[in-house]
């Protein structure tokens, strides 16, 4: 029902908006609208109201002006506009609504006046409930409203990209149900989860920094070298539990960290770590820098990692009731990637580690990893413009399967062509 419900919206805001293109003159802006923003937490409402400081300055038959509707006529204004607003609760009760300090934004090309909005149930609980809205539309028969839930955690509303349009409020629709009380924990809980996927997954630097840390697990190092394990095929799978779970509990750490307000840094400082933690995974991939360095690495890094994971958090304006599902569903999310790629790049790696090419592969592929890592910290350091290799990059995020598929019959064709012993050998 929830896919119908938000077609049909989707629908309704199509034709609402072309219907507005087409009585609007050629070459003209379309007629000026209000927008009603919601934002669906535990115990309260928040939002914005967007006014049309032209289309409001006809409804009150004022002359207002950008500096006027934040002077003089500052307390008429936001007095009106809140006789106008109100909410009741499917019980019938009426929610308390509250507007703050107004201010003037400029949006598509139109002044607006705009008060961030607050509405609290009497219970402190949060269901669905009826808004009330008659802003400017009361006076101004043509007006239209655009009403928006921009963000509810329980029904996997978190980015614009997910926003719902409820519909719109005009002369002959006054009121609007509000689907506050829908979903659960679990909506949020897999939305998130597909987030992280989602962030891990289109990121070529975490990417590329896991699989750095992988090329060597299957060898062992000894004497400053990479050898062959005679151990196969345990050691290498304890040697990437081992390197997932340090990674896994470094970035943990400091995206709760971050995450709750108690850590805060710059992004830029950060994704440049990022960019150095795969130059100094590459070169351990090359010759190891200490033993058991991977994991490490994986580890130490791994809290810089989390800081980056956590801008992404914070961008959402989660609040702390939905702190704790969103950490671990973003997590998750992490996790399964990891996992993922684990799996379509480790066995052929344990593969081609038996074969006399692993040497040549696992330093021609370390040596792109360091390219690639030290064009990325030139150019968040701000050192250069662009990044040339960047359509290479966005090119193998984009093809997965390709990539792994490539590999294994890489390995398969390495593993066919000539072996070494399961003794250790010189690599």
């Amino acid at each position: 029902m929830t896919s119908v419900r938000r077609v049909c919206h989707t629908l309704l805001l199509a034709a609402f908006l072309l219907v507005g293109g087409l009585v609007s003159p050629a070459g003209a802006h379309p007629m000026s609208t209000s927008a009603v923003l919601l934002d669906i937490r535990d115990d309260h409402v928040e939002g914005e109201v967007q006014l049309p400081v032209d289309r409001l300055a006809v409804a009150v038959d004022r002359d207002l002006t950008r500096t006027g509707v934040l002077g003089e006529d500052r307390s008429f204004l936001k007095r009106y506009t809140a006789q106008h607003i109100g909410a009741v609760g499917e019980d019938g009760d009426a929610w308390t609504v509250t507007l703050a300090t107004g201010s003037v934004r400029t949006i598509d090309g139109t002044a607006h006046l705009v008060y961030p909005l607050t509405i609290r149930p009497p219970d402190g609980q949060v269901t669905d409930f009826r808004l009330r809205y008659d802003v400017i539309v009361e006076e101004l028969l043509t007006h239209k409203v655009l009403a928006t839930v921009r963000y509810d955690f329980d029904r996997g509303i978190l980015r614009a990209d997910d926003a719902e349009t409820l519909g719109v409020l005009d002369r002959d629709t006054g009121s609007l149900r509000v689907p506050a009380g829908e979903g659960s924990w679990l909506t949020g809980l897999a939305t998130t989860a597909g987030l992280g996927i989602e962030h891990v997954g289109e990121g070529a630097d975490h990417l590329l920094f896991l699989l750095m840390l992988l090329i060597p697990a299957p060898l062992v190092a000894a004497g400053g070298r990479w050898r062959a394990s005679d151990t196969l095929p345990r050691r290498p799978v304890v040697r990437v539990v081992h390197v997932v779970s340090a990674f896994a509990v470094g970035h943990s750490l400091t995206l709760a960290l971050a995450a709750s307000g108690a850590v805060q840094v710059p992004s830029r400082p950060v994704e440049t770590l990022i960019a150095v933690s795969i130059a100094v995974s590459a070169v351990h991939a090359v010759r190891p820098l200490v033993a058991r360095g991977e994991v490490l690495i994986a580890a130490g890094f791994g809290l810089v990692h989390g800081l980056a994971f956590a801008s992404l958090i914070g961008d959402l304006g989660l609040d702390r009731g939905s702190l704790v599902t969103t950490l671990l569903g973003f997590n998750l999310g992490i996790e399964l990637t990891q996992l993922l790629v684990v799996a379509l790049m480790m066995p052929s790696l344990v593969v081609l580690a038996r074969t006399p090419l692993y040497p040549a592969f696992r330093v021609g592929v370390a040596v792109i990893g360091l390219v690639f890592s030290v064009s990325w910290t030139l150019e968040r350091a701000t050192l250069t413009a662009v990044d040339p290799f960047e359509g290479v990059q966005t090119w193998l995020v984009g093809h997965p399967l390709l990539v792994a598929g490539t590999l294994a019959a890489f390995a398969a064709a390495a593993r066919l062509r000539g072996r070494v012993p399961w003794a250790p050998a010189g690599q």
